[in-house]
């Protein structure tokens, strides 16, 4: 993606422009820009920006793609507080939409922040949270790692990850989730539980 290129500026749109509104302005001015309407000495010139308007349309009229363009779009300004400020409104939109069990929006969202920012632990935890309940067990089990080497003493994050585990099949890791889950909880009776589970089931497999 060309980070120097306003793609809202070059469109000539709102930044909350719909999709529809996209792809409208879109068509309007591909018909004017087409290389094939250009006279031969500008034939390179008019190719160049036809590509970046259809790079502009694919980037806006698609929702995981737009929202990074964005981030990316408010880093780019040099404000770090702005940039945070919109990791956090992703972070936020993907716990709404995390909670209304809409869990791949939801890892979506969190795969922005991450993606700009590794160590948020909360970011981290949500999207291994999201992705497992998603299906995309990889995923989970990478984000939840994660969240783990940066915070290795919460106990509610290590519950979580030996659900995850569990679910992806890695019972030893599980297991040793749920033993450190309990060695910093040690009230969460639930951890114990699946702890003891998780022993029979691998004694079965033996």
């Amino acid at each position: 993606m060309a980070r120097d290129i306003d793609y809202y500026g070059l469109l000539g749109v709102a930044r909350d422009a719909s999709e529809a509104e996209i792809r409208e302005r879109f068509r309007a001015l591909a018909r004017d820009a087409h290389p094939d309407r250009a006279p031969a000495a500008r034939k390179a010139e008019a190719e160049a920006k036809f590509q970046d308007l259809t790079e502009a349309v694919n980037v806006l009229t698609s929702p995981d793609r737009r929202k990074a363009y964005d981030f990316d779009l408010a880093a780019s300004k040099g404000v770090s507080a702005d940039a945070d400020a919109v990791a956090q409104n992703y972070l936020t939109q993907g716990i709404a939409a995390y909670k209304e069990r809409k869990f791949t929006e939801a890892a979506g969202n969190f795969q922005i922040v991450v993606g700009r920012n590794p160590r948020d632990v909360k970011a981290q935890h949500y999207l291994g949270l999201a992705s497992a309940r998603a299906g995309d067990v990889r995923t989970a089990v990478r984000a939840i790692e994660a969240a783990i080497a940066i915070e290795p003493h919460n106990g509610a994050l290590l519950k979580d990850a030996g659900a995850i585990f569990r679910q992806a099949g890695l019972l030893l890791k599980a297991e040793k989730a749920y033993q450190e889950a309990i060695r910093w909880d040690p009230a969460a009776g639930d951890a114990r539980k699946a702890l003891e589970e998780i022993r029979v089931q691998r004694a079965g497999r033996g």
